[in-house]
């Protein structure tokens, strides 16, 4: 699986450079999300913008992730597929996993956040 990972001091962006995230993918994918968390990620935005299809698989790989980070440090942005964003609303995955619609408002609501908890 091809990814890029841009840790920052109050967050880190997890981009994957897959355009399916599916049952091929899934399984390594919760590997590095796990890897991620154990490795002190208070808060980790899931960059979507190079997926173009999800699965089952793919979907309970965002589900797992959003677990791994229960105190709400888990996000997803930048779902640019209309099929994605079909499948995550009929999902309901929306209602589970917070969804923010670009980067730039990610990275303000971790802050935001962060600055609330202080």
């Amino acid at each position: 699986m091809k990814y890029s990972v841009d840790r920052q001091e109050h967050f880190t962006v997890f981009t994957p450079a897959e355009q399916n995230l599916n049952s091929l993918i899934a399984p390594e994918l919760k590997s590095e999300l796990f890897i991620l968390s154990q490795g002190g990620v208070k808060n980790l935005i899931f960059d979507m913008s190079n997926v173009k299809f999800i699965d089952s698989s793919g979907l309970s790989a965002l589900l797992a992730g959003n677990r791994m980070w229960a105190e709400g440090g888990f996000l997803l942005t930048q779902i640019d597929s209309s099929f994605v964003q079909n499948l995550i609303e009929i999902s309901r995955i929306d209602s589970v996993i917070k969804i923010v619609p670009n980067l730039k408002e990610a990275k303000e609501y971790v802050l935001s956040a962060i600055g609330s908890d202080e």
